[in-house]
């Protein structure tokens, strides 16, 4: 097989299992605020489920999730372990509710033992990534992308729809909806993911933002919501 064709099938690989539900880090149990949403009846249905994942997708991913996760990935190619530290200092302090920082906290813990586990990697970067004392999710993410070469395009498209699977699946359990009202949510989904990773892309440092006022309120309604499956 061809150099590049085999490099790519590889990396294809590798990018579907870091976006399977089967990846152990705990995705399938966060909601993000969107439990929330369902229990106050702003979600009930196909049209407002997909409203309200595609609206967080085109705000809050594209502005602030996405564009820290290419913050992470320079700094980790560029092997700069305190810009490391810096990015993943300031993605943590965006996360503006105690349930969402303990998510990004207990999925970054769980990612990097994964990771350790998996002897995949060379010493350096398994002594690099335990060097942080608590990464958020993203930071390990961005650095077992670089790690494996994965160009920072494809890694923002899978990150991102992994996200939209994960919100996604929550809708389906908690609405409900049927397999294929989720099906056709994702199908919708898909077609925007590429002008979002273009959009995210463009981003400049001082653009970058967490403003989204109705994502906030879920996550902390979330925090006291009296019945849930979610734990955020």
């Amino acid at each position: 097989m061809p150099g590049n064709q085999g490099v790519a099938i590889r990396n294809l690989s590798r990018l579907l299992m870091l976006a399977s539900p089967m990846l152990p880090v705990g995705a399938y149990s966060y909601s993000q605020g969107l439990e929330w949403a369902i229990e106050c009846g702003d979600v009930k249905d196909l049209p407002t489920a997909k409203d309200w994942i595609g609206d967080v997708l085109a705000s809050y991913q594209a502005n602030y999730e996405l564009p820290m996760l290419i913050r992470l990935h320079d700094a980790w190619q560029s092997n700069d372990l305190r810009k490391v530290a810096d990015w993943d200092e300031a993605y943590q302090a965006g996360k503006d509710t105690a349930e969402t920082q303990a998510e990004t906290l207990q999925m970054g813990y769980s990612l990097r033992k994964l990771m350790q586990d998996l002897g995949e990697f060379p010493i350096d970067f398994v002594e690099d990534m335990a060097g942080i004392e608590t990464p958020a999710f993203a930071t390990i993410y961005a650095g077992v992308c670089v790690a494996w070469g994965i160009p920072v395009n494809e890694m923002l498209h899978t990150y991102a729809w992994s996200w939209a699977e994960n919100q996604v699946s929550a809708a389906m359990k908690t609405v409900p909806l049927g397999q294929v009202a989720g099906q056709k949510i994702l199908l919708h989904l898909g077609k925007e993911l590429p002008g979002i990773v273009a959009h995210s892309m463009r981003v400049k440092d001082e653009e970058i933002s967490n403003f989204c006022p109705a994502l906030t309120i879920a996550s902390c309604q979330h925090e006291t919501q009296y019945t849930r499956l979610f734990r955020s």
